[in-house]
């Protein structure tokens, strides 16, 4: 048997923007299915948000997200997760970095670091942190 993990983020109203700009940094096929679908939500305030949404590319990008609905509770944390991107061409992986950062705040600069050829970490506009490095 074969498993795959794949990190799920959660968001209040914003997943739908997030999803857009990491298919925009990455590429892929976006999917949006809103509350209404999912759960036949009927509430103006929160039919349209994303009940479930993904990005995922050929080249193995995936993510998921979704909007908690206003009745759950919902505190994203202070660095309750970071979103890890590897890759072995440093080309790629600075693309990446460079389409990520937009709107965002580099924590460490993009650059050789002791244990791979590149390694660097952001917050996009989103307030997701990202860990990018090439394994070299």
């Amino acid at each position: 048997m074969t498993i795959k993990t794949v990190t799920h983020l959660n968001f209040r109203g914003d997943a739908r923007g997030a999803l857009e700009f990491y298919q925009s940094v990455f590429g892929g096929e976006l999917t949006v299915v809103t509350h209404a679908q999912s759960y036949g939500t009927t509430d103006p305030k929160e039919a349209d948000l994303v009940g479930y949404g993904s990005v995922f590319s050929e080249d193995g990008f995936a993510i998921m997200a979704f909007d908690v609905p206003a009745a759950r509770p919902y505190n994203p944390g202070e660095s309750a997760l970071f979103v890890s991107v590897r890759g072995p061409k440093s080309e790629e992986i600075t693309a990446y970095w460079d389409r990520l950062k937009v709107g965002g705040e580099v924590i460490v600069d993009l650059a050789p670091a002791g244990w791979v050829a590149l390694y660097g970490m952001l917050k996009d506009k989103f307030g997701i942190t990202w860990v990018l490095d090439v394994l070299a």
